[in-house]
């Protein structure tokens, strides 16, 4: 007998080959048949009507401090991730002296959102190097595998201390002793180094992330390390503007071409550089054409943050009447809102001046939208806030703040930050047209407070395959982004395909009934904390390794995931 048959199924296999019937068995941890099944299962699965794919595998994550503390990650594994990559924009907690323990905490919170009292209390610090914190990543069970990479950040502090955080040039001695912890790393079974060359990532207090002005030496150095070791990933974000996109790209092709290591980089459609990305999107098609692994990771959707009262931030957070009752409940906040003088009070007062959320300066009503539910990620220009005033003859302001106070504060208002320039999805239609380009960028673990990105995953098949406005892709195009390219993409040969020999890793849903719930705010991680987590609806079954950790959205308590080391 099989342990496991799923009979009947429409198989995706991951490969972009057409959908066919077939049933799939596994045994063991792997697959064992794809086909006709004459065997019995111990245990089956009637996929009639249902889509059978691989486990999603998701390149770009954060769960480097929830996974010590967490053995479900959620919301990734929710939306059919069995998968995840780790350890990107170079920050991380290791490797880690216990001097710099804050400092990392410190980077971690600005750049990605966590706050420190969930990692001081949620953060054990059984390690210092980088091989020591994998075998604590490696002592814990969790219901997906995880992968991940060294990052550049906490590297930087550990051989240079203040210079490094101030900054300054690494020198030869420097870039020797990264290249060393990288190789060390790689051979622990680290996947890659990551890094970020991006303005926008800061610190808690404000100084910007240790690796901004890396030079191109330092760089090398990394990629060197993963030579030495037999070869990794180099993950990297940046602004591109250095002092433009062809030379910062530059720096990476030479980088490339001395060391032969792959490259993953960020790419998103900025709005204030509306042609930069598609500058990056052709040189990486280039390089590719001439052999240079060098692949752009962009998002399926929008990058925007959720405005709301149950989120971390909401567009009134500055006035000086709202901080009087920001303390209380939503659903309490809502109601004092909800009193004409408190409102006429907060809708008078200076919202940007007293803010502590610097992107408040860059948000206008115009790329602000009332979320809904479900929700909407494409809205028309006409749906915005500064639309619905213009129509009602009212202010943007009286308008947003209606949204917020309405249904107890529950409802949270949308604002695109990237890849929406033109009010469409276009930007991201195009680079799913490049085969060169990897879909990503979900920051699963990340943005606690005011991001809510890890469906990425399920809105790639719901929009891409089935819903799109600009262009729908076939779904076994869409299956193969989500599992065969993106397992190559970061170094993984054992699963992303249904084929015999290949890891049990197989998501059972119905296309039709897929779709994504409202994200809503728990209090479920250390020391009290809260996080915007959004469910999806339409999954059958997630198996990995074999086990069925999910059953129509609920988990089974089945803990197959594990560390997944590169070269083991």
């Amino acid at each position: 007998m099989a342990d496991l048959v799923i009979r009947g199924g429409t198989v995706i296999d991951g490969t972009g080959a057409p959908p066919r019937e077939a049933d799939v068995a596994m045994e063991g941890g792997r697959i064992t048949e794809v086909g006709r099944v004459a065997a019995r299962g111990r245990e089956e699965i009637d996929a009639r009507g249902r889509c059978v794919t691989p486990g999603f595998v998701d390149i770009h994550t954060h769960y480097d401090g929830q996974a010590v503390w967490d053995s479900h990650l959620a919301p990734s594994a929710w939306h059919g991730v069995t998968t995840a990559v780790m350890g990107n924009c170079g920050v991380g907690f290791a490797p880690c002296r216990a001097g710099d323990r804050d400092r990392l905490i410190e980077l971690m919170e600005g750049v990605e959102d966590i706050p420190g009292p969930i990692l001081h209390e949620g953060l054990d610090w059984r390690w210092e190097t980088f091989p020591e914190y994998l075998d604590a990543l490696d002592a814990k069970p969790r219901d997906i595998d995880i992968c991940a990479l060294l990052p550049h950040g906490a590297v930087r502090v550990h051989v240079m201390g203040e210079r490094g955080l101030n900054l300054e040039n690494a020198n030869q001695a420097d870039i020797a002793k990264m290249r060393e912890i990288t190789a060390e790393a790689v051979r622990a079974g680290a996947f890659g180094v990551s890094t970020s060359r991006t303005i926008s990532h800061k610190t808690l207090k404000g100084d910007p992330t240790p690796t901004l002005r890396a030079q191109e030496e330092e760089l090398k150095g990394l990629a060197e390390g993963l030579r030495d070791a037999g070869g990794g990933l180099l993950e990297l974000v940046s602004d591109w503007n250095t002092p433009d996109p062809a030379t910062e790209f530059g720096i990476v092709r030479r980088v490339v071409e001395a060391t032969g290591q792959r490259v993953l980089f960020s790419l998103t459609a900025r709005h204030d550089r509306t042609e930069a990305w598609k500058e990056l999107l052709a040189m990486s098609d280039a390089a590719a054409a001439q052999g240079l692994p060098i692949r752009p990771v962009f998002p399926p959707r929008p990058i925007g943050i959720l405005l709301g009262l149950q989120g971390s931030q909401n567009p009134f957070s500055g006035c000086a009447s709202y901080k009087e009752i920001a303390h209380l409940p939503p659903a309490q906040r809502a109601a004092a809102m909800r009193d004409p003088a408190v409102r006429a009070r907060i809708l008078s007062e200076d919202r940007i001046t007293g803010s502590n959320f610097p992107l408040i300066t860059r948000l206008s009503f115009e790329r602000m939208f009332p979320f809904g539910a479900p929700p909407d990620y494409a809205p028309p220009k006409e749906a915005s806030i500064a639309a619905i005033a213009a129509r009602e003859g009212r202010s943007a302001e009286e308008v947003a703040y209606d949204i917020l106070t309405a249904h107890d504060g529950a409802d949270f208002i949308f604002a695109p930050l990237t890849n929406f320039h033109d009010y469409t999805l276009s930007a991201s239609a195009e680079c799913l047209r490049h085969p060169n380009a990897i879909a990503g960028l979900s920051d699963g673990g990340a943005h606690v407070g005011f991001i809510s990105d890890g469906s990425f995953p399920t809105f790639l098949l719901t929009y891409w395959a089935r819903d799109a406005k600009e262009r729908v892709f076939p779904v076994e195009e869409i299956v193969r982004r989500l599992t065969s390219d993106t397992a190559r993409a970061a170094g993984l040969t054992d699963r992303g395909v249904l084929r015999p020999g290949m890891k049990a890793d197989v998501n059972v849903f119905d296309l039709a009934a897929l779709g994504l719930e409202a994200p809503r705010m728990v209090s479920d991680l250390p020391a009290g904390g809260r996080r915007l987590l959004q469910r999806a609806r339409g999954f059958d079954a997630t198996i990995v390794a074999g086990a069925i950790t999910y059953r129509d959205g609920a988990a089974t308590g089945a803990l197959p995931g594990r560390l997944v080391r590169a070269g083991h």
